[in-house]
């Protein structure tokens, strides 16, 4: 850097001379320079320590952005706590509710909340500071998709049953298997004195006692999936499979007017009360069986039922035209 000249004029010689200054101004002014440059420094370090707490600027910017992302995360956190509450009521309502209406299994609790399991799906978020935060986050979200789509398929499910609804009342077994005015209760479902060998045993349906040859109707519409003659245990028998889990069973039959494939509606004459296999007198084992169980049939029907209403649900006429002994 050039300095620039300056002139001052001399008085003696009647000229301009270049001025020049002492080496003592030169040294002072640059000690001056030095005790600014110190002081700036100190300056500097003050504002960079006490005010950006010793980081820099632009790694500070970073920090902010940071902060400003985990609140942000901790935001979606309670969000996502909150969706989950939610379709948690959305399970209870459809193991407890929607899915008992139309005879459907529960969900496994290990099938709605399982998570999305993939080799390697969050080691790239290792990367982040707070990876193992980050990647909880991310796995809750998995999760929550996981369960919605479970969810939607139960609905799916469910919807496809309410649209079949009207074939699925016609299919439930609500009407008893022959007049109630004919016959008696004798033997409820459960555990009772066996009577042959008054052991305390398991009965698996109901016996009503009544004449032989008492009418014996389907109590829902169905398919004939069986038609069993035994000496021993129930004798005649029918099996009638009605659909959406349901079947039941008419045994110790005398004759039996279906065969086997046959399609029966409530209320057909499908039977006659008889004394087949093992029982002591004229009665009808009548089971229901429900996704292979079996249940108290007093749970689907009206044992008060009277004869005039009885007659107006059931056919006196046999299915088939071949009655088979």
């Amino acid at each position: 850097m050039f300095w620039k000249r300056k002139y001052v004029y001399n008085k003696h010689t009647k000229l301009f001379e270049v001025h020049r200054l002492p080496i003592k101004r030169y040294l002072q002014g640059g000690f001056a320079m030095f005790v600014v440059s110190v002081c700036l420094f100190f300056v500097y370090m003050f504002i960079y320590r006490y005010c950006f707490g010793g980081t820099l600027p632009k790694t500070l910017d970073l920090q902010l952005k940071s902060i400003a992302l985990k609140s942000k995360l901790e935001l979606l956190e309670k969000e996502m706590a909150s969706k989950d509450e939610a379709l948690q009521e959305l399970q209870l309502r459809d193991n407890n509710v929607y899915r008992p209406i139309y005879g459907l299994e529960e969900i496994p609790a290990q099938e709605r909340n399982s998570s999305i399991t993939s080799p390697g799906r969050y080691d790239s978020l290792d990367i982040f500071l707070d990876g193992e935060y980050v990647t909880q986050i991310e796995r809750t979200i998995d999760m929550l998709y996981k369960k919605a789509y479970v969810q939607t398929i139960s609905y799916d499910e469910v919807l496809a049953f309410a649209t079949r609804s009207d074939d699925m009342a016609r299919c439930v077994p609500a009407i008893p298997p022959v007049n109630m005015d004919r016959v008696r209760l004798v033997s409820r479902y459960g555990y009772r004195s066996d009577p042959f060998t008054r052991a305390y045993t398991y009965h698996s349906g109901i016996d009503l006692s009544g004449r032989r040859g008492e009418h014996i109707h389907a109590t829902g519409d169905g398919t004939v999936c069986e038609v069993g003659r035994m000496f021993h245990g129930y004798g005649i028998e029918i099996v009638v499979n009605h659909g959406f889990g349901y079947k039941t069973r008419y045994a110790h039959l005398n004759r039996v007017y279906v065969k086997l494939g046959d399609r029966v509606s409530r209320g057909d004459y499908i039977g006659d009360l008889g004394n087949t296999g093992r029982s002591t007198g004229p009665h009808l084992h009548y089971e229901v069986i429900y996704r292979g169980n079996r249940v108290n049939p007093l749970n689907y029907f009206d044992a008060g039922m009277k004869g005039a209403e009885y007659k107006t649900l059931i056919s006196e006429i046999p299915v088939s035209s071949n009655v088979k002994k």
